[in-house]
């Protein structure tokens, strides 16, 4: 992100020569939460070799940790000591509300990143904010937040150390038809009177 604002900035003479990122190959990723949509990032991540730890209610098959070679961290302070990156992948539910709080952003490395692709409510904000100010952590990448979107006064977009996109992590062409056809297919199949292929609570 600032790479871009420098590459486009009226005021750039010239490119820094020690203006350097993170590398995510060989990097430790844990991930909250190992459902389907965990599970795809882990396979995803996979090419990159990037080691994978994972935290979850209930441990996956072990054949399933082998295909994407993820760890297991039945505690999640585990997870948060060894990763460079924390990608939360949870649904929001009162359990989940505020997981990631102070105590929990100063478990992590200093060099790490917080990613949220679940809900904003997930991270206390104010917290994160306190945490990014003080170099708690390295940074942080939100496609979530609470509410969306933020006050345009909120301290989360006056820092440099993170990225905020507006939910648009299934935000495609593709993936927007092929919802509402999924849609479709449900409420065809209700009227119908068949079974509900993408039932949300099964019977």
């Amino acid at each position: 992100h600032s790479g871009c604002q420098i590459a486009v900035s009226p005021d750039t003479k010239c490119f820094a020569v020690d203006w350097l990122g993170v590398e995510v190959t060989r990097a430790t990723l844990g991930i909250i939460g190992m459902g389907s949509i965990g599970y795809k990032v882990a396979q995803r991540a996979r090419a990159f070799n990037m080691r994978i730890l994972y935290h979850n209610r209930n441990r996956r098959r072990k054949e399933e940790e082998e295909a994407v070679g993820a760890h297991y961290c039945e505690k999640m302070e585990d997870l948060l000591r060894q990763s460079d990156f924390v990608m939360l992948v949870v649904n929001l539910t009162p359990e989940t509300q505020k997981l990631i709080g102070k105590k929990e952003l100063e478990q992590m490395k200093p060099t790490a990143t917080l990613i949220n692709i679940s809900r904003g409510a997930v991270i206390d904000q104010d917290a994160l904010v306190e945490a990014l100010q003080n170099k708690v952590i390295r940074a942080a990448a939100l496609d979530v937040t609470y509410p969306e979107p933020l006050p345009r006064d909120h301290p989360l977009l006056k820092l440099n150390n993170i990225i905020i996109t507006p939910h648009i992590g299934t935000a495609t062409v593709q993936a927007i038809h092929m919802m509402a056809e999924e849609a479709i297919a449900n409420m065809l199949a209700v009227l119908n009177g068949q079974p509900i292929p993408s039932e949300v609570f099964p019977k």
